[in-house]
């Protein structure tokens, strides 16, 4: 009867629990090539995962560095100012909204002065006739103008009747 080898059986896992934390189970052991194998996460975390073994006497390739693109960089280091600037845009318009309260008002008074002042000459030439006060006779004058070409010089008669 050949001998049988033996199988190593690593000792069992023990496990003191702290203050901080809780009760765990002791991690199982798997058997060697069996595709799974307990990995660390990023965060920490441990798990079971399927692994691919790298062929003997090849050594894994490293990943190719990551790169930025300039847009990418630009664009990352402007929206933060562009932001602050549209946050300052929002406070100085905030802060001048009673100005341009008090400039509206004011424009108001300025359209009301010149509807004023235009018509106070209209109603008082309607009061007056022909011939009345100092009325002198209406005056046409008739200009006609006229050039030749886009840069041609001008020329031009006045008439008065």
């Amino acid at each position: 009867m050949p001998h049988e080898p033996a199988v190593h059986h690593p000792a069992p896992i023990t496990w003191t629990p702290t203050p901080y934390h809780h009760a765990a189970t002791p991690m199982p052991v798997l058997p060697s090539g069996s595709g799974i194998s307990w990995v660390t996460l990023p965060d920490g975390t441990r798990t079971l995962a399927y692994t691919h073994p790298a062929p003997i006497g090849v050594a894994p390739t490293p990943a190719p560095p990551v790169t930025v693109p300039t847009w990418a960089k630009t664009t990352a280091l402007l929206a933060p100012t562009v932001g602050g600037g549209i946050g300052a845009a929002g406070i100085g318009i905030s802060y001048a909204a009673p100005g341009v309260l008090a400039m509206a008002e004011a424009l108001w008074a300025l359209v009301a002065l010149i509807a004023a002042g235009t018509a106070l000459p209209l109603i008082l030439r309607t009061g007056r006739g022909r011939g009345g006060r100092g009325g002198a006779p209406v005056q046409h004058i008739t200009q006609n103008i006229s050039a030749t070409g886009l840069f041609g010089r001008a020329t031009g008669t006045l008439n008065n009747r």
